[in-house]
């Protein structure tokens, strides 16, 4: 895939500050990529760059092959649909999704059947004329959405459009936007902070921290193989155990952790601190089967039935964790329980500084 949004080297600081630090991207056309991190990490200040909104201090932004340079946002060709969606009050459903067609002079025989092709791809053809405060959070998500889209935008940039949705709408609303992306053929830099938002929607994922990218890939690739533990921690629940490498032969290790020994593919030398981790999902309630499992016995600290599930917390050390997820009927009896998964799903670590 060719690369359409190409972000070379950005940087940008405000004052003391270094909110983006060199962060290369490239994005091909018609993917969904997702901006994912904590607050304060840089994401949105990547998207106001590339909306125009913002200068960088260094590097350089191409879109469709074009440097946008010192371009101002209104001739990048490119829609946003803000966190509040920033609709016009005054304005019909109608006239806010014309807004865009009206300000860059396109011929009026032109701007009303695309606001109505528009307006039912995101299904409101109904509320053409209705007042924007006689709409419900879901619709007027919709009405910023065509907004955008109305111009027919090389890129579209979506400041996390859903986050002032209730979970039940906001779910609903992650289809209609990936249907509506998908069938538009285009290319999408979403920004959000929520992870299972980010796993739902996205071609890939960047999950930034301090201003970079600590890992890009497909979502089963962030999930099942985080390239950091920041990435691990931060995308999805997991067991983590630090400990310290007694053995390592042919790319196999022997870690001693506060709770037991296990075994985990890696190549680390021997003493060295490492943090050993494995998803909750992988850990089934029983000793090791077989020599391609490894597992220990842990103290139960304390159950969560989560309907479909059922989540033990193990007692760890100070500074690790233990999470396995067990079918909800799931009978945990006693006060300590054996657990065991794959070798192969054991991801290995430095350790973090103390």
């Amino acid at each position: 895939m060719s690369a359409h949004l190409v972000v070379n080297g950005v940087s940008k600081r405000f004052r003391s500050t270094t909110v983006l630090d060199d962060l290369s991207l490239a994005v091909g056309k018609g993917e969904f990529v997702s901006l994912l991190g904590p607050s304060g990490c840089g994401k949105t200040t990547l998207l106001r760059i590339l909306a125009g909104l913002l200068e960088p201090d260094g590097g350089t932004v191409r879109l469709a092959g074009q440097d946008m340079g010192r371009l101002p946002p209104h001739r990048r060709n490119v829609g946003v649909v803000f966190q509040n969606y920033a609709l016009f009050p005054h304005l019909t459903v109608a006239e806010n999704v014309a807004f865009g067609l009206k300000a860059r002079r396109a011929p009026k025989a032109e701007i009303g059947p695309r606001v109505a092709t528009l307006l039912e791809m995101v299904q409101l053809g109904s509320l053409a004329s209705r007042a924007i405060a006689q709409l419900s959070g879901g619709q007027q998500q919709r009405v910023a959405m065509a907004r955008a889209l109305a111009v027919n935008p090389e890129l579209i940039l979506l400041d996390e459009p859903l986050s002032a949705l209730d979970r039940k709408l906001r779910e609903t609303m992650q289809v209609e936007l990936r249907r509506l992306l998908r069938e538009l053929g285009m290319t999408a830099i979403f920004v959000t902070h929520d992870q299972e938002e980010a796993l739902a929607l996205s071609d890939r994922i960047a999950v930034m921290n301090t201003g970079r990218i600590e890992h890009l890939g497909t979502p089963a690739e962030i999930y099942a193989r985080p390239a950091t533990p920041f990435v691990l921690d931060f995308v999805g629940q997991s067991t983590a155990l630090t400990g310290e490498v007694i053995e390592a032969q042919d790319g196999m290790l022997t870690v001693q952790t506060t709770a037991g020994t296990l075994r985990a593919p890696g190549h680390f030398a021997t003493r060295s601190r490492v943090m050993v981790a494995v998803r909750p999902e992988r850990i089934a309630a029983q000793a090791p089967a077989d020599e391609g499992w490894t597992g220990i016995a842990l103290p139960v600290a304390a159950q969560t039935f989560l309907g479909s599930r059922r989540l033990v917390h193990g007692a760890v050390g100070a500074g690790d964790r233990a999470i396995i997820e067990l079918p909800a009927e799931a009978e945990v009896a006693g006060d300590t329980l054996a657990i065991s998964w794959r070798v192969e799903d054991t991801l290995v670590y430095p350790a973090p500084a103390a």
